[in-house]
């Protein structure tokens, strides 16, 4: 075996499949619709998912999370089909991770390890990297295992992509010392962020929030005529972005911050707190919809909870439901006859969604519809702030 075959770091396509369970507060609909999202995540990172499997229970199982006989049909099903990794929608606790990993004889991760995967993956700044990787050590901390080598970096693949492993106890002490590293160097760069921020001039700050891929790139895009990376994929985009916009008569901020989604690991919201600082030193709001997403009334809740945690929920907001064209037209109006574009966006100006008390558009971003209504009025809105504040 050559040298570049033992340090082969290369990610190979791993299969995958999917466990959820269906408690007494949750409906199968929306059970599934919060698999369709880890299913998501998971083609995010790069796994092949093959199947997934749901169990009714009225509280998860202490020990496993599932019951006795789902345990051994999914174990079944991974020693016939070659499976990889198994997904859970939900956090699992240290021990269920050992056990199941006992019982399964393969690499088990939650929502919350999948979702830093895919943030190590995306990181590009070193602020951005340095925050991953202690969201990373904080989660793994309790969870450290021999069995999986859930830190080794000569191990590719999903979840795999940590500080470095040797013994249980020595890797334990390593990222204790990681853990104190990071926050300082993250403390430099947070005090040097502030120092930016304060020295911008006071120029009107805009920030764009929303649930992750409603397109806010693509808004940020459009809006300040830049270049800011954009993909149809779950967080896209993990560092704040700047830019000062021109207008005639009109000069603003607008920034694009990481995506928000339900069940975000607390540790990644403390560790992103000052990526999000842009948006509590923010003035305005523009909260982006997927309006062509079936559950967008929850991924709105999702935001406004994420926004009252870290405490911009008292902001001015302009709530702006993107990829209109992208919308099936029944699914609002199944007895309206809709001739054109311009009909139907009239009928959603007259919808319950343009009832909230804030501002709301309806746009769509990537095809350029009804923009010129957004900058008029992000600039009525502008205008008002800044006599409000003069």
């Amino acid at each position: 075996m050559t040298k570049k075959q033992i340090f082969d770091t290369s990610k190979k396509e791993e299969t995958a499949i999917m466990v959820g369970i269906i408690t007494q507060n949750l409906r199968v609909e929306q059970a599934e619709e919060y698999l369709d999202e880890l299913e998501f995540l998971a083609l995010t990172a790069g796994a092949i998912v093959k199947k997934r499997f749901l169990q009714r229970l009225n509280y998860p199982n202490p020990r496993t999370f599932i019951g006795a006989g789902k345990l051994q049909e999914i174990g079944e099903y991974i020693t016939v089909n070659e499976i990889d990794i198994v997904f859970f929608d939900d956090e699992l606790s240290p021990s269920q991770i050992r056990n199941l990993e006992q019982e399964l004889k393969c690499k088990i991760l939650d929502r919350s390890n999948l979702i830093l995967d895919i943030f190590a993956s995306r990181a590009r700044t070193a602020q951005a990297r340095f925050q991953v990787e202690l969201a990373q050590a904080q989660y793994l901390l309790p969870r450290l295992t021999r069995m999986w080598t859930h830190l080794s970096k000569q191990k590719g693949g999903i979840g795999m992509k940590g500080p470095g492993e040797t013994e249980i106890e020595t890797d334990r002490r390593i990222l204790r010392t990681t853990i104190t590293k990071l926050k300082a160097k993250l403390a430099i760069i947070d005090k040097q962020a502030e120092t930016q921020r304060k020295t911008r001039d006071s120029k009107v700050r805009v920030s764009l929030v929303g649930y992750t891929n409603v397109g806010k790139s693509t808004l940020m895009n459009t809006i300040a005529k830049t270049n800011v990376f954009a993909e149809d994929k779950l967080f896209a985009t993990l560092d704040s972005t700047v830019r000062k916009v021109d207008w005639p008569g009109k000069t603003f901020l607008l920034s694009d911050t990481v995506g928000f989604i339900r069940k975000l690991p607390h540790q990644l919201v403390e560790c992103f707190k000052s990526t999000l600082d842009e948006i509590r030193e923010a003035d305005i709001l523009l909260h982006v919809v997927d309006i062509s997403h079936p559950n967008f009334e929850d991924q709105i809740n999702v935001v406004n909870e994420t926004l009252k945690e870290i405490g911009a929920s008292n902001k001015k907001v302009i709530l702006v439901f993107n990829k209109i064209d992208n919308l099936k037209k029944p699914l609002f109006f199944e007895d309206e006859t809709i001739e054109s574009s311009e009909e139907y966006l009239e009928l959603l100006k007259k919808s319950w969604m343009a009832k909230d008390s804030n501002p709301t558009l309806f746009v769509s971003a990537s095809k350029k519809i009804n923009l010129d209504t957004l900058r008029i009025t992000l600039a009525d809105v502008i205008d008002n702030f800044e006599k409000n504040r003069g």
